[in-house]
């Protein structure tokens, strides 16, 4: 048992260099039970023995505090449906139930539902609630955010397991884009467009793995029209961006578009991870060997300088994914920068016949 309360502080570090600090963490661990991963817990709790040594402000303590409890309870509540798809949709919370697209987003959440998906919404009212109404509250989750106007949760939610209420956005957008497997954005304010700058910039960074990113609107709306037509004339003209950064934007008009293009990107592609320098798609059904080449002519300039892609099972690395090891892989040796081309490349490998 450690005594310490009147000696000067333990110089703490994440390496096993503790002594008795190590010990009583590991006595902590075995005496809780059922840690999963203790090497991470570990570090966590050092992490937080660490920022109390070195923080006097109590509000940058539980700052700390509340995210870390915020982060937790949204890995408890998304846990269970790891292996469902889900799409979260971003919207307007001032759109009216007689407005055009309060029943579009509706038929949106009924025919994301029916093809099999759930639904992540900011829980509130417009565009969320409509989503949530469309979906029905089985095949809904709301992620909703304190504020002291407009976002009380909707009746859809109201009393739903799967309903959490942020105190900072920071952590709900985490939750909003880690759990999702596609994105859609109806017309809405500077949250909206929050929301949508962050996706293309997670998108396009790399930092969040590909996945559909679709604005919709109705089929005579100017909005993400002409949002679209600014940001393609003067973003490439000063060469903020790349013009193939523009392939991780859809835009369409129907409900069924949405749907049809996340299945689309599905139908083939699994998911990705890094494994050392390797990026590692994995596939419901196998590439051939022509196919390979033909990506290799193709797309030649998203490999690193000498690189390649080829067909392989799984890789050592990947034994903390036991249930898709049975997924047949694609190795690339990609450059971790043109991910407007990798977008294409994914569309390409569906694309394949077979």
């Amino acid at each position: 048992m450690l005594q310490r309360s009147n000696q000067a502080p333990v110089e703490l570090h994440f390496s096993r260099t503790n002594g008795p600090v190590d010990a009583a963490i590991d006595q902590l661990m075995t005496q809780v039970g059922g840690i999963a991963h203790p090497d991470v817990v570990r570090e966590i709790i050092l992490a937080g023995l660490k920022a109390g040594q070195e923080n006097t402000d109590r509000m940058d303590l539980k700052l700390m505090n509340a995210s870390m409890k915020e982060m937790r309870f949204t890995a408890k509540v998304f846990g269970p449906y790891r292996s469902v798809r889900k799409v979260t949709v971003f919207g307007s919370a001032r759109i009216v139930p007689d407005a055009p697209l309060y029943a579009m987003a509706q038929d949106l959440g009924r025919k994301l539902a029916q093809a099999g998906f759930m639904v992540i919404t900011g829980g509130g009212p417009g565009i969320m609630q409509a989503v949530n109404e469309g979906a029905g509250p089985e095949h809904s989750f709301g992620v909703n955010i304190r504020l002291p106007f407009e976002q009380q949760p909707n009746p859809v939610l109201i009393g739903n397991p799967r309903y959490i209420t942020y105190k900072y956005f920071f952590n709900r957008k985490v939750a909003f884009l880690k759990e999702a497997d596609a994105v859609v954005l109806f017309p809405g304010g500077f949250g909206t467009l929050d929301e949508a700058m962050e996706t293309i910039t997670l998108l396009q960074t790399g930092k969040r793995y590909p996945l559909p990113l679709i604005l919709i609107d109705e089929p005579q709306g100017t909005y993400w029209e002409q949002l679209c037509a600014f940001l393609m004339e003067e973003l490439p003209r000063y060469r903020y961006v790349s013009l193939s950064d523009f392939r991780l934007i859809e835009r369409v008009t129907r409900a069924e578009d949405v749907v049809a293009s996340i299945r689309s990107f599905y139908c083939r592609y699994h998911s990705l991870r890094y494994v050392g320098d390797k990026l590692v798609i994995r596939l419901s059904t196998p590439l051939n060997q022509e196919q390979v080449d033909r990506l290799k002519n193709d797309f030649g300039d998203i490999l690193t300088p000498g690189g390649d892609m080829c067909i392989a099972c799984a890789m050592d690395d990947e034994n903390n994914e036991p249930e898709l090891t049975h997924l047949p892989r694609l190795v690339v040796d990609f450059n971790k920068r043109d991910f407007g081309q990798l977008r294409q490349f994914v569309n390409t490998i569906n694309a394949f016949p077979g």
